[in-house]
């Protein structure tokens, strides 16, 4: 599993349900309507948005919810300042 980026503690788990789902890169990202590159970018972390819209195609093409794709790693994440 990628790890959690600190700016935001979102950890992708994207790519290990495509796998349980014996799912390409490329089928999911034709299916979806977004390019390969994007995919990748998405899977591997590298992306700070997605689109509602995206993600629901997702998460409706693999059968699962968006909990199931992506979590939030507050341990991982970087120490913000309290505000006063």
């Amino acid at each position: 599993m990628p790890p959690a980026t600190p700016e935001h503690g979102i950890e992708v788990r994207l790519g290990e349900v495509m796998k349980e789902r014996g799912v390409s890169s490329n089928e999911l990202a034709k299916a979806v309507g977004i390019t390969p590159t994007n995919l990748s970018r998405l899977k591997t972390g590298k992306v700070s948005a997605v689109y509602f819209t995206t993600l629901s195609a997702i998460c409706a093409h693999l059968d699962c919810q968006p909990g199931d794709i992506l979590a939030f790693a507050p341990a991982r994440q970087e120490a913000v300042p309290a505000a006063d």
